[in-house]
């Protein structure tokens, strides 16, 4: 599988970005969603995830409160709405499908990946 990130772009901070992530196939099948980041000179790093249906979502403490992930399954697109974002959000954003249901934060647990999509947050 297949996924394709689009959205990212440059900002100023305080604003709003809205990422998708589709399938390069038909479908994501019944599977757990995740984002996950990954700035200049650090390790990728857990951003959120969702679960199939979309009820369960789990972030991770840094953009808790800024950061919104859903899916529409009719479209097989996943979005991160991000807002107020910050110069340290500045990353390469990438979407992943979990290898189960679980919603997962390691990278270790998602076994399909996208080639990422640069955000730029200017101060």
């Amino acid at each position: 599988l297949q996924l394709v990130e689009s959205g990212g772009g440059l900002v100023q901070a305080g604003d709003s970005l809205r990422l998708s992530c589709a399938p390069s196939s038909p479908t994501f099948g019944r599977y757990v969603m995740g984002w996950f980041r990954q700035a200049p000179g650090k390790e990728r790093e857990f951003v959120a995830a969702i679960s199939w249906s979309g009820r369960d979502r789990t972030y991770a403490d840094s953009v808790k409160g800024r950061f919104t992930v859903s899916r529409d399954n009719a479209k097989n697109t996943v979005y991160l709405q991000m807002n107020s974002l910050k110069p340290e959000d500045t990353a390469v954003y990438y979407c992943a499908r979990h290898r189960t249901g679980v919603l997962g934060t390691a990278q270790y647990e998602y076994d399909s990946w996208g080639q990422g999509t640069q955000v730029t947050v200017s101060s």
